[in-house]
């Protein structure tokens, strides 16, 4: 059943709802959002300024015993450089800077002699372009108090936050997104599954639900290999009245500060849509969640690929759909 697809007549006044919701929630929520991580990130800047002795020992043996200090340090510098722009002053392996940043580890498999090499040229360029401006006692070769490292720690976070404002700001929009489905169902009895115990679609029971649910799938490649993967869902519900061997509702919750991302990446839940209609056939039941800045072209896109949605300042909607 098609709660609002096949409806375009209410499109632009669902759009404006979405856009004022999301405003709102922008306005009371986000600037405590980034007010905490830049709290826990002025704590973990000072202790990186305290395994690299205050930015005087960017060491092989410091970086190789805490990889994940690099996003901080490319903030040490003046200017702060990206990821990729790191790369290419240091000459290193991408696999090496990738691994550090994301994985927080040294690449397991990489020979320990090409490790130090990339770790003494990364050390090399942050000492370099170390922005004497904030550590101030690069220059005057003083030691620092704790006002003066105080001082610069909370300069590198806001640094590193500003870098990840939108990351911020949209996992703390996802929980509550995730928080206000969980008390819709509570409230109408459901109950919900743990899914960090192997939990997997078959596991669910009527009027049990799950969130970031790891549901198995079949993906090919450009030279038509296939293998098997797991891709997260946001929730998954089976409704309370649910017939054996019904097929749970899955749905992929959206937020956006903007018109111009949602368009960029709005193939993304058409390819997964098919991909679990390639593995599950298409009794599949798969819906957005939607709070923010989707235009009338991105709904369009979607409802041409078969897919619902649901708005959250409608979230009564979900009743439709028989949950």
């Amino acid at each position: 059943m098609a709660v609002n697809l096949n409806r375009p007549e209410r499109w632009k006044a669902d759009i404006a709802q979405s856009v004022d919701m999301y405003n709102n929630w922008f306005i009371q929520f986000a600037p405590k959002a980034y007010r905490d991580t830049r709290i826990e990130a002025t704590e973990q800047v000072k202790k990186a300024l305290e395994w690299t002795a205050n930015l005087t020992h960017v060491e092989p043996d410091m970086l190789r015993e805490h990889p994940s200090i690099l996003p901080m340090l490319r903030m040490t510098t003046a200017p702060p450089i990206a990821r990729d722009r790191l790369i290419g002053l240091a000459g290193v392996e991408p696999h090496l800077v990738d691994s550090m940043e994301i994985r927080r580890q040294i690449p397991p498999r990489m020979a320990h002699l090409r490790v130090d090499v990339g770790l003494q040229k990364i050390g090399q360029i942050i000492m370099q372009l170390a922005d004497k401006e904030i550590l101030t006692w690069l220059e005057s070769k003083n030691i620092p108090g704790e006002a003066e490292v105080y001082r610069a720690a909370t300069i590198i976070a806001d640094r590193l936050c500003g870098s990840a404002t939108d990351p911020i700001v949209r996992n703390a929009q996802e929980q509550r997104q995730l928080r206000e489905i969980g008390q819709w169902l509570k409230h109408r009895g459901y109950v919900q599954a743990a899914s960090g115990t192997g939990l997997k679609l078959d596991d669910l029971k009527p009027g049990t639900f799950s969130f970031r649910l790891n549901v198995l799938v079949v993906q090919e490649d450009q030279q038509g290999h296939q293998r098997q993967v797991r891709i997260p869902i946001d929730t998954v519900i089976m409704p309370l009245h649910a017939s054996p061997g019904e097929f749970p509702l899955l749905i992929e919750a959206k937020s956006a500060g903007d018109y111009t991302n949602p368009n960029k990446r709005r193939k993304e839940e058409a390819t997964k849509l098919y991909q679990l209609r390639r593995h599950y056939g298409s009794n599949v039941r798969f819906v957005l969640f939607l709070c923010g800045y989707f235009d009338s072209g991105y709904l369009g896109y979607e409802a041409a690929e078969g897919i619902d949605w649901i708005w959250e300042h409608r979230i009564d909607d979900l009743a439709e759909l028989g949950v």
